[in-house]
């Protein structure tokens, strides 16, 4: 079973808004940080958001600041990513990541967000 699930992402138009949410099986996201990555078509995987395992601590790309929201729900054990004012640039395969404190690693599959008119 895949730790880590991705969904919410589609098609939007310039402007539009997206939610993403990453739900963890097996494994509780409360006390591991968890980021959000996208990959474009020949471009390195770059970090989007983060959330660190101290309550309220997040960290996110210079070209999602102000646009992009990052938040956790403990009670759902899932990790959400709001996306406002999207771009044409915000075209990717966005993945979530999860680290424990000693350094197992997790990666969802990955879902699609298109922004196109």
């Amino acid at each position: 079973q895949v730790p880590l699930v991705e969904s919410g992402g589609g098609v939007v138009q310039p402007g539009g808004s997206l939610r993403l949410s990453c739900a963890a099986s097996d494994i509780n996201l409360t006390y591991l940080l968890v980021r959000w990555y996208r990959q474009t078509p020949g471009k390195e995987r770059e970090l989007v958001a983060g959330s660190g395992t101290v309550k309220d601590t997040t960290t996110y790309a210079e070209s999602v600041q102000g646009r992009f929201t990052i938040s956790r729900d403990d009670a759902k054990n899932t990790v959400d990513l709001q996306m406002t004012d999207l771009k044409f640039e915000d075209t990717g395969v966005y993945y979530c990541y999860a680290r424990r404190p000693l350094g197992v690693q997790y990666w969802g599959q990955g879902t699609q967000v298109t922004v196109s008119p």
